[in-house]
């Protein structure tokens, strides 16, 4: 199958899997004797595992690990899960950074009036990089 049809297949775009392909995440395809790539159900299958991995939030380095992991049928389930459980540590702290960022920037809208005038809270925190007023140098 073609590089669209399999684009088509795996819900990878053609030019993401030219990327694949180039940072060596997958395979060199089979070319035909007029260079076109051609593609095996195999590495279509691949190319949605890789897509889902992706849907997951999975980064590159990740994925590559993962495909080494379904690849190998000697693997642990247990290297697997650490992976995956390493992933949601993070996850979490993503998750707690956001809320910090969202519950701050959820005070300084509560702080602003939002009418005419031209003092606002918001401003004054972001020109202040969130130092308290108080702790700020004085003006010279």
């Amino acid at each position: 199958m073609n590089i669209g049809n399999a684009a088509k297949a795996s819900g990878v775009t053609s030019k993401m899997i030219r990327y694949y392909e180039s940072i060596g995440l997958v395979g060199k395809a089979e070319r035909t004797e007029s260079g076109y790539r051609q593609y095996t159900d195999k590495e279509i299958q691949t190319l949605r595992f890789i897509k889902r991995s992706r849907d997951l939030g999975f980064s590159l380095g990740r994925i590559k690990t993962l495909l080494e992991l379904w690849q190998d049928k000697t693997r642990k389930s247990a290297d697997v899960k650490k992976l995956a459980r390493q992933y949601i540590i993070e996850l979490d702290q993503d998750i707690e950074k956001l809320r910090s960022i969202r519950d701050q920037l959820q005070h300084m809208s509560d702080c602003c009036r939002g009418d005419n005038r031209a003092d606002c809270p918001i401003i004054d925190d972001l020109a202040s990089c969130g130092i308290s007023p108080k702790f700020l140098p004085p003006n010279q």
